[in-house]
């Protein structure tokens, strides 16, 4: 898809923050209120700090009662409102959640599963993005809405849908299908050899008898399934550029944006990204999970790297509870400020909530809210108001970048590549593994930018590449580039695997990767469930006391590489297991297994020490469960455990949180937060 970009747009939101500071609000549904409860949501919203709501995600129905028969009347009202007391707007396009009447008159809307069932209207999402006659009500009211409010002076930015991440195999998505596929390959022939129908006699005779891949006897082609994958990503992000194209039709000059959801699988953000005019994200993490706060940590990193290091805005959170896990556990109070400060330390101006009031009715009646069914009179309330004011006092942050030395290689159709069946372990999850790396960065202080395979990697010291199953000849030479100018370069098992096909490459593996490795494979193989040994060579001075392999091996050879460690039991015993090899002025390390916590950081150590790379802090790993992070001037602590921790700094500074002076050893009591700010950088 063709990027339609305004440059004067790039960084249109700083014009808000730098008006506000930090923005912090939520979604605002006033439609499902009483007036009289409209005027109570501002004055509370004023007494909490919000400085911006996002308005109108889910009121279809209430806009657009009938086909093509508009009331906005409410709208005004509630617009004027919030303009009135201080309160920019958000606006969306309620394009989301069609009303039933769509569903009702055009059923070819509705999405259908790989079971062939057509799903029903009365929930949420029921749209098909291949739908002539969705994209047509969906731009036709997103019209009507832009060209009311374009000029409304509270209308600050536009937020088009909601989560884009629906997915339909029905007989309209076949349809946009097949034209996809013909633009994409030319012709038939094209098509069969990129796919390989050689293979079971699938080869076809026209684009005509491609189907989505729905349910069938036995395994998907992995190339129609990742084609489809690629499609399904292109389709929904038509659905959002016909919107913004719209609005930017009426001569709206607000930032235009939509919320993505993390590393949710249906949607190639790093296409997306140069559609938005700042990157928002919903973001959820289940806090009973041990890893919680360093996950979210990677999301945060991910946004901030989709924006090429500009704040970006959270969209969606929740202040305590969600309802739609299977047992929901609530939020304390210093988690939910954890959470926020977290996301300004990684780059957010903006934190926002679903949502201001909670709902009373409907399926989210127990999901969390900044004003909860108790109303005012709440601990939840209280820690929405404390947060406004803590968000305030961080304005001087505002703007401020995350400079990172370290990049992450990571790619949407290669983790959808790699999932496919019939591989030699499904065990080995992409997700997974970049989490486990960046997670051992995170604790030590050192950020951390995510890049696409092929992007310049100039700028960095040293490249992670977890695990890239596709690997093409750009990606290729962007990673020898890095290395023989210095950066360090760590690749994981697994990866250089594939061509953008999901073609298995031919020869001695990775193929695009084993010069600059210094080390090649013959095999892939599943490890048994119990560890694996590994056996340490005198070389590798820095290993711990015991390393161990599991998941998936690869039988190695060494073809210029150092070997560190060798297998030392199994099917692979003796093959190397960890190689090092000096390409120019830098090193590259090999993986040829999935390590142990204690190994991996080991290596990672090796080659953040030989580029040079230190955390933000004196010592490099930090006290367990605290997280360091240098936004600009500003160097964030957040303990996100339950004890109390020390950490020393040199200098003399200030928390912005408590204006208190502070310097040396530090102490943080579990849920504790500090901004510190140099002296002389005020």
């Amino acid at each position: 898809m063709a990027t339609i970009r305004d440059p004067r747009r790039v960084d249109a939101f700083s014009g808000i923050s730098r008006d506000l500071g930090v923005c912090f609000g939520g979604d605002y549904n006033p439609e499902q209120w009483p007036r009289e409860v409209w005027r109570e949501d501002a004055e509370l919203m004023v007494r909490a700090g919000v400085n911006l709501v996002t308005v109108g995600v889910f009121s279809w129905a209430r806009l657009e009662p009938s086909p093509g028969e508009y009331d906005f009347a409410w709208l005004d009202d509630v617009v004027d409102l919030l303009h009135a007391s201080g309160i920019a707007v958000d606006l969306a396009t309620p394009t989301a959640s069609p009303p039933p009447w769509l569903g009702i008159l055009h059923p070819e809307t509705l999405p259908v599963n790989p079971d062939g069932v057509r799903l029903a209207a009365g929930s949420r999402n029921q749209f098909t993005p291949a739908s002539h006659a969705y994209r047509e009500k969906a731009l036709a009211i997103a019209s009507a809405l832009a060209d009311r409010y374009a000029a409304h002076p509270a209308v600050r930015m536009w937020h088009v849908g909601n989560e884009f991440g629906q997915i339909d195999f029905g007989d309209e998505a076949a349809r946009e299908f097949r034209l996809w596929l013909h633009a994409r390959y030319g012709s038939i022939d094209a098509l069969n050899e990129a796919w390989g129908t050689i293979v079971w006699s699938q080869r076809y005779r026209d684009f005509d008898e491609i189907l989505p891949p729905r349910r069938m006897p036995y395994l998907v082609n992995p190339a129609q399934s990742l084609d489809f994958r690629r499609y399904t990503s292109w389709a929904l992000q038509r659905v959002f550029a016909e919107q913004r194209d719209a609005i930017r039709a009426t001569g709206a000059t607000q930032p235009i944006t939509t919320n993505f959801m993390g590393f949710e699988p249906l949607t190639d953000l790093w296409q997306w990204a140069g559609d938005v005019d700042v990157v928002s994200d919903d973001q959820y993490p289940d806090h009973t999970a041990a890893t919680s706060s360093s996950d979210i940590a990677l999301v945060q990193d991910l946004m901030r790297s989709l924006g090429h290091g500009r704040p970006w805005v959270l969209m969606e959170q929740a202040v305590s509870a969600t309802s739609w896990r299977p047992h929901n556990l609530p939020k304390s109070r210093d988690r939910a400020r954890l959470d926020s400060l977290q996301a300004v330390a990684r780059g957010a101006d903006a934190i926002c909530f679903f949502q201001w009031r909670q709902a009373r009715t409907g399926a989210e009646r127990f999901h969390s809210a900044m004003l909860p069914h108790a109303g005012a009179d709440s601990e939840v309330f209280e820690t929405t108001c404390a947060l406004g004011a803590d968000l305030r006092r961080l304005r001087p942050v505002v703007g401020a970048r995350v400079e990172a030395s370290v990049a992450l290689l990571y790619d949407w159709p290669s983790r959808w590549a790699a999932e496919e069946p019939g591989r030699p372990t499904q065990r080995l999850d992409t997700l997974d593994q970049v989490q486990r790396w960046h997670r051992a960065l995170w604790r030590r202080g050192i950020s951390v930018d995510l890049v696409r395979p092929g992007a310049d990697l100039s700028a960095y010291r040293t490249v992670l590449v977890p695990h890239t199953y596709i690997v093409e000849t750009d990606a290729a030479a962007t990673l020898r580039a890095g290395v023989e100018r210095g950066a360090s370069l760590v690749v994981g098992p697994f990866s250089g695997v594939a061509d953008v096909n999901a073609g298995i490459l031919a020869g001695r593996s990775p193929v695009l990767l084993r010069d600059l490795l210094g080390v090649s494979g013959e095999e892939w193989v599943g490890l048994p469930d119990a560890p694996t040994p590994v056996a340490v060579e005198p070389t590798w001075t820095t290993a711990p006391a015991e390393v161990e392999a599991s998941i998936l091996g690869e039988r190695l050879r060494a073809d210029g590489a150092d070997v560190l460690a060798r297998f030392g039991a199994g099917h692979l015993e003796g093959a190397p297991a960890i190689t090092r090899h000096r390409v120019g002025d830098g090193t590259a390390w090999y993986l040829g297994a999935i390590l142990s916590d204690d190994a991996l950081a080991a290596v990672l150590d090796d080659a953040l020490d030989a580029a040079g790379v230190a955390g933000v802090t004196p010592d490099r790993v930090l006290p367990d469960d605290v997280e360091a992070v240098q936004r600009g001037e500003a160097l964030f602590l957040l303990n996100h455990g339950q004890r109390t921790r020390s950490i020393t700094l040199p200098g003399a500074r200030r928390d912005l949180l408590s204006d208190a002076d502070v310097g040396g050893q530090l102490r943080l009591d579990p849920g504790a937060a500090m901004v510190l700010i140099e002296r002389h950088a005020e």
